[in-house]
């Protein structure tokens, strides 16, 4: 029997994929395996082989590494209907660099390599989707590192602001200014100012 949260996932890839049978459905959601994770529960770890891809049916997740100086730099904030994982870690099945960590109690889907590998086999439609998936990954990585060469600490909150204005409720501000690439003191008068 699916569920409401199982429509969510082939909702999502039924937006980029046509002709997805009821077949097809059933095989998708036979590959993913459902997962609830308490707050500040560790989906990955460094040194860890990344082993899955995670649809976020509810909550929030980010993705950050420690610098040799104790710092934290947060790479990815992932909210409802989003995907989440180590790309690099996962595809070259070596060890990663990041800690994937939920910042609200999540309810997850979940993709193994080998398993996705053979979803492809059983629906080849989905390749496409995937392949759409992981293309976008990539170009927003490319733009998250554009962003912070080219734009001013300004546009970067704007355009979050833009793009994902409830995060600001979900997120604490200290992970979005180090999303941003900026100081909590800098995102917290770029706050005053836009208020104003």
């Amino acid at each position: 029997m699916t569920t409401a949260t199982d429509h969510k996932l082939i909702y999502y890839i039924k937006k980029w994929v046509d002709n997805i049978s009821e077949d097809d459905e059933k095989l998708i959601l036979a590959a993913f395996e459902p997962l609830s994770v308490k707050k500040k529960k560790d989906v990955l770890e460094p040194d860890e082989t990344c082993k899955y891809i995670y649809f976020v049916i509810k909550g929030c997740l980010r993705s950050y590494y420690v610098d040799a100086k104790g710092i934290e730099h947060i790479y990815q904030i992932r909210l409802d209907n989003s995907w989440i994982s180590d790309l690099e870690s996962f595809f070259s099945q070596r060890p990663s660099k990041y800690y994937i960590e939920t910042l609200e109690d999540s309810e997850l889907l979940r993709i193994s390599f080998d398993r996705l590998e053979q979803l492809y086999s059983e629906v080849p439609k989905l390749e496409r989707y995937f392949r759409i998936l992981f293309q976008k990954a990539y170009i927003n990585a490319l733009e998250r590192l554009n962003a912070t060469m080219w734009e001013s600490a300004v546009d970067r909150y704007n355009n979050m602001l833009k793009e994902h204005a409830d995060i600001f409720q979900r997120v604490p501000l200290v992970y979005i200014a180090s999303y941003l690439g900026i100081t909590p003191e800098s995102l917290s008068r770029i706050r005053k100012k836009s208020a104003k």
